[in-house]
Order: C-alpha cells, then structure tokens, then sequence
C-alpha cells in the first residue's frame, strides 16, 4: 500500500471516530408504562449512548419524567460524559398530546436557541398535528459550528401535507436567526399508504434540489417483519452541513439485531427503528462530493 493511500485511510479512520452521529427515534407511546419497565429502558439507554445528538418522538407523560428518568440513567455518578435534555411542551389537537425531545452530549454540542414553531399563517393554519419544535446547536468539534434542527413526527393520513409545510417553517426560521444550516427529521410517515408515489411531485421539500434526503425511499425503518416502509427521515440543507456529512454514514440501527431481540422483545420498545448519520470532525478535512441517500439496509429475519 503507497503511503499516501495509507495516510489518507488512516486519516478517514479518525474522521470517522471524532464524527458527531445525529439519530432520530420514534419510541412509540414513550410514557410511564416504558418508563417503569427495566428491560426496556435498558435498551432504550443503549440506542441513546450510541448518539452525541438524539431526538426521541412520541413522549407521552403528562408527568413529565421521561427526561428526568433519562438523566438519571445515563449520567449517573459518570463525569466523563454528561447528557442534557431538552423538551418541547406537550403538543398537540384536543386531548391527544406528545413532546418532543433532543438529548445531547454536553462536551460536544450545546443549545443555542430553541423555537416552538407557530402554526398560524394566513390561509394555511394548523397544519401541523405537533408543531416542530426548533433547536439551534452549536458544534464547535465539527466541520459546520452551528445546524438547526427540525423535528417532525406527522399525522399518517395528512403526512403529504405537512412534509411539504416544512419548507415554510425553514423559510421563517432562516429569516428569524439568520441561519444556514438545517437537519429536517423524525417520523414522516414518509411512505408506503400514507406518502404514495404520485404524491411527491407535491412535496417542496422533495422537489427542490436543495434538500438532500439521505434516508431513500428504498430504506425499511419499521420493526415488524411484515412491513417494509420508509417511514423515518433525515433531509438536509446547507452546502456547508451537506458537504460535511460522514460518507456512507446514514443509516437505519437495527436494534433487534444488534441486541439479539426477538421482534417481540423489539416491538415493546418501539416499531421503529432510529435512522442516523454523522457529521466529519473540524480536525479532518477531505473534498467530497454531495452525500447520496444511504443503501439499503441487510435485515435479519427470524423464521
């Protein structure tokens, strides 16, 4: 091997263990019954360690001890690594609400800003069942200092809508922070019944070019064995983010796999699985070209 080769290799292998990995999970109806079961906050904690950023979707605890029960689990008595948490209010139409949540690693990234999204435009109000729930990072150990993050989790049967009602919420929060750099994730509903093929031609955030979707529409990000839907979403804009996404780094976790669940076992801690990638580290620098949506995934099935 020449060693420039080597050299650039070896280079890469750094890149990739100093890269920031931003996941988003729908962990379904996250309330007090998980809450209270050890196995599975214990798989729960796993999928959470494994990110420096994560959005968890579809908290439902009117307690609120969903991110007083997580710090209490992940940092402990550990000084090494320390999390925070930082959670929207309880969205939502009528009596059924959720909250999302964002929690970090606090050595490698902190909050600049957080915005609740108002959905209250002229002509096209409440549109969203859960208004995103806008955070502002700062990076300093990556290539790009600062990203925004938008979260979403739709209502399946109005998915195609609110997709498309994300461009105008990344046209005000731009305006409103005079920011450049944004990650759109969460549970899109973004496939099968609910998001068909003949429905993206009316979906701006697909339609533009400048919105990169790294999760393909090929991608299964569901847990049962019986559905092969791409439900889950990672779409970035900003040629300084885009430029600096890890090659290859977005995928889908299988966390039945990984933690050798059975899919009932996997089930009761979510039918979906989290979707992620990484951000190259400000001590690496290569040339690339612009990130392609992620191959896809090799399940195993248990017969």
């Amino acid at each position: 091997m020449s060693q420039p080769l080597a050299a650039l290799l070896l280079l890469l292998a750094i890149n990739g263990a100093l890269a920031l990995r931003i996941c988003s999970f729908n962990i379904r109806s996250f309330g007090e019954t998980k809450r209270e079961n050890q196995k599975v906050m214990d798989v729960i904690v796993k999928v959470i360690k494994r990110c420096d950023i994560i959005l968890l979707m579809e908290i439902k605890d009117s307690a609120n001890q969903i991110c007083p029960s997580l710090m209490e689990r992940l940092n402990g008595n550990s000084r090494a690594t320390t999390y925070n948490c930082e959670i929207s209010s309880r969205l939502g139409r009528k009596t059924y609400k959720e909250q999302y949540a964002f929690i970090y690693k606090e050595k490698l990234v902190t909050v600049k800003k957080n915005y609740l999204y108002h959905d209250l435009q002229d002509g096209d109000t409440d549109v969203f069942s859960r208004e995103p729930f806008v955070v502002w990072f700062q990076s300093p150990q990556t290539a790009v200092k600062d990203f925004v993050i938008v979260p979403l989790h739709t209502t399946p049967e109005a998915s195609v809508k609110e997709i498309d009602e994300l461009v105008d919420v990344y046209e005000y929060v731009k305006n409103r922070w005079k920011a450049k750099n944004f990650i759109f994730m969460g549970d899109f509903n973004a496939d099968c019944n609910y998001v068909p093929k003949k429905a993206w031609n009316s979906i701006r955030l697909r339609t533009d070019s400048k919105f990169v979707w790294l999760i393909g529409d090929q991608e299964d990000t569901t847990v049962r064995t019986s559905t092969n839907c791409a439900y889950d979403r990672i779409v970035l804009t900003g040629q300084e983010i885009v430029n600096s996404v890890v090659p290859k780094s977005s995928s889908i976790f299988d966390f039945q796999k990984a933690y050798g669940l059975t899919e009932e076992e996997a089930l009761e801690v979510s039918d979906h699985f989290p979707v992620e990638f990484k951000l190259q580290s400000s001590k690496v620098s290569t040339n690339r070209k612009r990130p392609s949506s992620s191959k896809k995934r090799t399940r195993a099935r248990r017969t």
